[in-house]
């Protein structure tokens, strides 16, 4: 007896692969390449980086020898000009004194044979 129905059934050959994969287009460089471009940029700022402090350290000894090369000058202007602040303390105070007798003008308070600079600076 024949079946009232027909089965179905595959084709000659089969069915074709079922694409399950996921295909996507590779975009932009890959892993390899980007880290290659960041460990040369970090390479290169690196070696600024030394580049900056060697020049760093070369400006702070040349701003030391110049303060050392300027320290004689300044001394001595600041002798002139302390000189000059004493005189013109000295003026004064003769000046102001003038009336009072046994005043010496000048004369130390501290009898000792070391120079003691004046603590207070009139300006």
């Amino acid at each position: 007896m024949s079946a009232p129905y027909k089965q179905d059934l595959p084709p000659q050959g089969g069915f074709p692969a079922i694409k399950y994969k996921r295909n996507l287009p590779t975009k932009g460089p890959g892993g390899a390449l980007i880290f290659g471009v960041v460990g040369a940029i970090c390479t290169f700022g690196f070696w600024r980086v030394g580049q900056g402090n060697l020049e760093k350290r070369e400006l702070q000894r040349e701003r030391a020898w110049a303060r050392i090369h300027l320290v004689p000058a300044l001394l001595a202007e600041n002798d002139r000009d302390i000189y000059r602040r004493e005189q013109a303390a000295l003026v004064r105070e003769k000046e102001i004194m003038k009336d009072v007798k046994g005043w010496e003008v000048g004369a130390k308070a501290y009898h000792s044979k070391r120079y003691t600079p004046a603590s207070i600076v009139v300006i």
